[in-house]
């Protein structure tokens, strides 16, 4: 039996992912593919995945347990759920912080039904305790869980589906052992090139309806710290900009002064950005805490190491030392003291386009 007898409750299937509590959930969902032909960018990760679903289905059997790791926006989550429309199965969503406790894991994985797939996202932020019982219900798809407590507790094995668990991270380091080395499959999407980019925003500006020229599109591109989602966003604020103005078409000089606007430099930093690296360049030289950048910009340090830093470190404006962070060789020599950078909170780079 593959679940629990007294579990009688009627089951809700969810075929694709939902942004709940998006303002642009509709927009999100219209622009993401449907199949993985659409797939744009990632082309090493797409193409091992068709091989292993090819082998998989060929074989009759479900898919192997996949990892999915890389920065945020560039899509985990809509991989996850082609795979799942590729192998034709059902396919449930859920994240990391939400489970907190055992039974809301149990709960998810008693309705799902032989080669479903569940999908995890922010899968670094499960408490322990899940990711001890993950541990048996992705090796031998079972669970035993204490019912009652003290002279009363007793043990129940609940025998589960042969799922696939897809679970996505932007901090694979903090993935016990144990846990990454259960996931048979394991692929890491890496930044996307302008190009590629350039291909996303004119897909997504076909979808929109938009007039988005080839050269409009390209000054989004180099902005767009090589995400699609940030892209995509940019590209829906550079529509209500146009839009407002009564023009019609999104072009070059369009597509500039809407990034400039919200306040996105040419080399896509935005003004929270800039005043991380004002805080360090203040320092003179020395490393400065995630702590103190944190409170002096006013952000969240899983923020700033999540969202800011990633492309901050890879684009060379940034560094990490073990006694915390400095300037990045693209602006050691180039930035404006701090006596130049102004009073506003940005700062004058030059020489780093």
């Amino acid at each position: 039996m593959s679940r629990s007898e007294s579990d009688d409750a009627p089951r809700v299937r969810e075929t694709a992912p939902v942004a709940v509590g998006s303002e642009d959930r509709i927009t999100d969902e219209q622009i993401r593919p449907s199949q993985l032909s659409e797939f744009i960018g990632q082309q090493a990760v797409v193409g091992n995945m068709r091989v292993f679903l090819g082998a998989a289905k060929e074989r009759g059997e479900p898919l192997d347990h996949v990892l999915l790791s890389g920065m945020p926006g560039l899509g985990k989550t809509t991989l996850a759920g082609l795979v799942a429309g590729h192998m034709e199965v059902g396919f449930r969503a859920t994240s990391g912080p939400v489970l907190d406790k055992a039974k809301d894991l149990v709960g998810l994985l008693t309705e799902l039904d032989e080669g479903d797939i569940l999908f995890i996202d922010e899968v670094h932020r499960i408490s322990r305790v899940v990711e001890e019982y993950l541990y048996s219900a992705m090796e031998d798809f079972k669970i035993d869980i204490i019912i009652d407590s003290g002279p009363n507790a007793r043990s129940m094995r609940i025998h589960l589906p042969h799922f696939t668990l897809i679970a996505a991270t932007t901090r694979e380091g903090n993935l016990t052992a144990p846990f990454r080395a259960r996931f048979g499959i394991q692929e890491k999407l890496e930044p996307y090139r302008d190009e590629e980019i350039v291909e996303v925003l004119l897909r997504s500006a076909r979808i929109f309806g938009l007039d988005l020229t080839d050269d409009g599109a390209a000054a989004l591109a180099c902005r767009c710290r090589g995400t699609p989602r940030i892209a995509n966003r940019y590209l829906r604020r550079v529509r209500d900009f146009v839009q407002v103005q009564g023009h019609e078409v999104i072009d070059e000089a369009a597509a500039r002064e809407g990034l400039d606007r919200l306040g996105v430099d040419p080399d896509g930093l935005d003004a929270l950005d800039r005043r991380i690296l004002k805080t360090v360049a203040r320092a003179g030289g020395q490393a400065v805490g995630i702590k103190t950048i944190a409170v002096t910009v006013g952000e969240e340090e899983r923020t700033i190491e999540d969202v800011h830093e990633p492309y901050l470190i890879r684009a060379g404006f940034l560094a990490k030392t073990p006694r915390g962070r400095v300037l990045g060789h693209r602006l050691r020599d180039d930035l404006a003291s701090p006596a130049e950078a102004g009073d506003q909170g940005t700062l004058e780079l030059e020489g780093t386009s």
